[in-house]
């Protein structure tokens, strides 16, 4: 596969979003082929993982931090509702106890990594060090 890179693929880098593609990986895995009497459930947990790596990515091509920090915070919405969805699995027995570990731990690793990422850029708004135009302005 070609890496292709420019200024909107910036996302990328960041290791919350890398690590919430695997948490959704990791999701479909688990999930994929569970019992069709679930399927809903199971589709919407599925969901419910995968919106984290979207949100952020939507958030990242967005120049306005505002905006970003808006879809991330969706995306940590969407982290809630993926651990109240696995969670209740779990208590439903509708997945094994080691299933649930390997979601908690991938899980509050995004979470956290979010939290980090949103408070870096809060930081970052107050003290206006966010650059959201393309163009490079040069001092007189």
């Amino acid at each position: 596969m070609t890496e292709r890179k420019n200024i909107n693929r910036g996302y990328k880098k960041l290791r919350v979003w890398q690590d919430a593609v695997e948490l959704y990986v990791l999701a479909c895995e688990i999930f994929a082929g569970m019992s069709k009497s679930h399927i809903r459930i199971y589709s919407n947990t599925i969901d419910a993982a995968h919106s984290i790596s979207r949100n952020i990515a939507e958030g990242n091509c967005r120049r306005s931090i505002n905006e970003y920090l808006n879809s991330l915070n969706y995306s940590l919405g969407s982290c809630g509702e993926f651990h109240s969805s696995y969670f209740a699995c779990f208590k439903a027995k509708q997945i094994t106890e080691n299933d649930y570990e390997r979601l908690d731990v991938l899980h509050f690793k995004v979470e956290n990594e979010l939290l980090k990422l949103i408070e870096s850029l809060q930081k970052k708004k107050y003290t206006n060090e966010w650059q959201d135009s393309f163009a490079k302005i040069e001092s007189v």
